[in-house]
């Protein structure tokens, strides 16, 4: 049991330690990632929330369904929050009668 618990941790430890290495390498200037979205990706600005007084949350969103979650802040520096594909919008058309 001990032996589990002591590989656990070491896992998580790994883990933890690699995470500012791998957040380093998604982030640039907030225009510049909008750009590789677009041209990439082409996702476009779908949705946007403030976080704080320095923070901004924003989705992107592709025609095809792939998404993008950017974290922007007041300095012009964003980060990829999270990414996936299948989108679907929340507002749905409601369908008329005899249509």
């Amino acid at each position: 049991m001990a032996r589990l618990v002591a590989t656990i941790l070491y896992a998580a430890a790994a883990t933890f330690s690699a995470a500012p290495a791998m957040a380093a390498e998604q982030c640039a200037a907030r225009g510049d990632m909008i750009k590789a979205l677009g041209e990439k990706f082409h996702e476009n600005p779908t949705a946007l929330g403030v976080v704080n007084s320095n923070v901004i949350v924003e989705v992107f969103v592709s025609d095809q369904g792939t998404w993008t979650i950017l974290a922007s802040d007041t300095r012009g520096q964003s980060c990829v929050v999270s990414v996936g594909e299948g989108w679907e919008s929340a507002l749905k058309a409601a369908a008329l009668p005899g249509t």
